[in-house]
C-alpha cells in the first residue's frame, strides 16, 4: 500500500512543484499588495469597523448573521493547520517561516476583503429567501464564464473534500503517535471513529454545521490561546531572542534562494495559505450566506477571520514552541514538535492537551470544509442534487476521511498543497479583474458611514450593470 502512496505522491509533488516555483507565491503576494494599495490598507484602516459590524444581527428573522458566516469560514481556517501546519513550516523551512506567514496574512487580509465583498455583491437568492454564492457565481455573473466557474467548483471539492479533509485526518492520528497505546492499527481505528462522527454530522445537512461550529470554534480557540500565553509568560525572557531569530532567518536570502523549494519563504507561504486561505476563494462561499445590508460589511468580517487565524492562533503556536527550549528538527515536524515543546514546559499535561485540541480542531475543520462542497455541487448541477446523490457524496467524503488516516505524511501534505494551488490560480486572477466593483462598494460604504448612516447597498449606486438577486 505504501508503495502505491509513494507513486501517487511523486506525481502530485511534480505538478505541485511547477505551480509553487514560483507562480503561486508570487501571485498571492503580488495580489495582496495590489489590493492593499488600491484599498488604502483597508485591513488596517477599518479593523475597528470590522469588530463593530461583526455583532450586527441579520436583516431578516432566521437569516445567517455575519458572526454565523464568520464561524463557518473560521471552522475551516482554524484547524489542524494552526498546530501541525505551523510546526511543519518551522521544522522544515526554519523559524523565518513564521515571518512569511505573517506577511501572507497581512496582505491576505486585503485579498479576503475583496473576494468576500464580491461574493456578497453577486450572491444568489434561494426559494426560502436565504442567500448562497462564492467565486463560481461571481465568475459566472461578472465575467460571464460559467465553464471557469464549474472548474473552480471542482477544484474546491477536490481541495476540501479530498486534500484538506484527508490531511486533517492524517494530522489527527499522528497526534497520538507519542502515546503508549499507539500501535500498528491505531491510525485505522482513529480514521474509522472520525469518519463515522463526520458522517453522522453531515448527514444532518449544512444547516446543522452553523450550530456545531458556532459552539466549538470560539471555545477551543480561546482555551488554546490562553495555554499558549501561559507557556510564553513562563518563558518570557526567551521571547526577544525568538523574535530576533525569526527576523534574522526570514531575511537570510542566500539560504532562501539556495534551496527555494524548502526555504522558510516557501514553507511560510504554503502553510500560511493552508491556514488562513486568503485569496483561495473558500471563505467567500460562507460570506455569501450572511444576511447583511451592505456587501462591505461581510468583507470586513471575513478579513478579520484571517487575522484571528494567523496573527493570533498561528502566532500563539509558533511563539509557544520556539520559547519552550525544544529545538525544531525535521524529525519533529508536525504534532511531535508541539507536543515536545509543551511537555518540556508543562509536563505530562502538554501532550494530552495538544491531543484534545487537535481532536476538536480536526472535527471542526472537517465539517467546516465540507460546508463549501455542497454549494459547489449546487452550482455545477444548476440545482440541488438529488437526495440519493448527496447521500452517496457524503459517504464518499467520509471514506476519504478514513483514507487520510492511513496515507503517508508526504502524500497528505502534497495533495493539500496541490489542490489549494489550483484554487489560487483561478480565483486570484478573477478577483484582480473584478477589483473595480469591490473598490466602488468600499467607497460607497465609507461615504455612507461619514454621513452617520447605517450603510445600505444598491447596485445602481456603483454603476453595476449586471443584474443581482439582492441589490437592485
Amino acid at each position: 500500500m505504501q508503495s502505491v502512496f509513494a507513486g501517487i505522491d511523486s506525481v502530485v509533488n511534480a505538478v505541485s512543484g511547477v505551480l509553487y516555483m514560483p507562480w503561486v507565491p508570487l501571485l498571492l503576494l503580488a495580489a495582496g499588495l495590489f489590493f492593499t494599495c488600491r484599498s488604502k490598507f483597508v485591513q488596517l484602516r477599518l479593523l475597528g469597523e470590522s469588530f463593530r459590524v461583526i455583532s450586527e444581527k441579520p436583516k431578516t428573522k432566521g437569516g445567517v448573521s455575519s458572526f454565523g458566516a464568520l464561524m463557518i469560514s473560521t471552522a475551516s481556517r482554524v484547524g489542524t493547520g494552526n498546530i501541525v501546519g505551523v510546526s511543519t513550516a518551522i521544522c522544515l523551512g526554519g523559524v523565518g517561516a513564521v515571518f512569511w506567514m505573517w506577511i501572507v496574512a497581512l496582505l491576505g487580509g486585503a485579498s479576503a476583503f475583496v473576494e468576500s465583498t464580491l461574493a456578497q455583491i453577486y450572491k444568489r437568492k434561494s426559494p426560502d429567501g436565504s442567500s448562497y454564492g462564492g467565486p463560481s457565481y461571481y465568475i459566472e455573473s461578472a465575467l460571464r464564464q460559467r465553464w471557469l466557474g464549474v472548474i473552480f467548483s471542482v477544484f474546491v471539492i477536490l481541495t476540501y473534500a479530498v486534500g484538506y479533509n484527508m490531511l486533517a485526518s492524517y494530522n489527527l492520528q499522528s497526534t497520538y503517535a507519542g502515546f503508549s497505546f499507539y500501535g500498528e492499527h491505531t491510525p485505522l481505528m482513529v480514521g474509522i471513529v472520525l469518519a463515522v462522527l463526520f458522517a453522522v454530522c453531515v448527514m444532518g445537512g449544512a444547516k446543522r454545521l452553523t450550530k456545531v461550529t458556532g459552539a466549538l470554534v470560539p471555545v477551543m480557540g480561546v482555551i488554546y490561546v490562553l495555554v499558549a500565553l501561559v507557556v510564553m509568560i513562563m518563558n518570557v525572557t526567551s521571547l526577544p531572542g525568538v523574535f530576533g531569530a525569526i527576523f534574522a532567518d526570514a531575511f537570510d536570502f542566500s539560504a532562501i534562494f539556495g534551496g527555494f523549494a524548502g526555504s522558510c519563504l516557501m514553507q511560510g507561504v504554503k502553510r500560511g495559505l493552508y491556514s488562513n486561505e486568503a485569496g483561495m476563494g473558500s471563505a467567500p462561499n460562507a460570506a455569501a450566506t450572511a444576511d447583511v445590508s451592505h456587501p462591505v460589511k461581510q468583507g470586513l468580517v471575513q478579513m478579520l477571520s484571517v487575522f484571528i487565524d494567523t496573527l493570533l492562533i498561528c502566532s500563539a503556536t509558533a511563539l509557544m514552541c520556539l520559547c519552550s527550549g525544544v529545538a525544531p528538527t525535521e524529525e519533529l515536524a508536525g504534532a511531535p514538535f508541539v507536543q515536545a515543546a509543551l511537555q518540556n514546559v508543562l509536563g505530562g499535561f502538554g501532550p494530552v492537551f495538544i491531543a484534545v485540541s487537535m481532536t476538536l480542531f480536526a472535527f471542526t475543520t472537517l465539517i467546516g470544509n465540507y460546508f463549501y462542497c455542497e454549494g459547489c455541487l449546487k452550482f455545477i448541477f444548476k440545482r440541488d442534487p438529488s437526495k440519493a446523490f448527496m447521500t452517496g457524496f457524503r459517504l464518499l467524503a467520509a471514506l476519504i476521511v478514513l483514507l487520510g488516516s492511513v496515507v503517508s505524511m508526504s502524500l497528505a501534505w502534497d495533495t493539500a498543497d496541490l489542490c489549494q494551488a489550483l484554487m489560487v490560480v483561478v480565483n486570484v486572477p478573477a478577483i484582480l479583474i473584478l477589483t473595480r466593483p469591490a473598490m466602488a462598494a468600499l467607497k460607497d460604504y465609507q461615504a455612507q458611514r461619514k454621513q452617520g448612516l447605517d450603510p445600505h447597498f444598491k447596485a445602481s449606486s456603483i454603476g453595476l450593470k449586471e443584474t443581482t438577486d439582492f441589490w437592485n
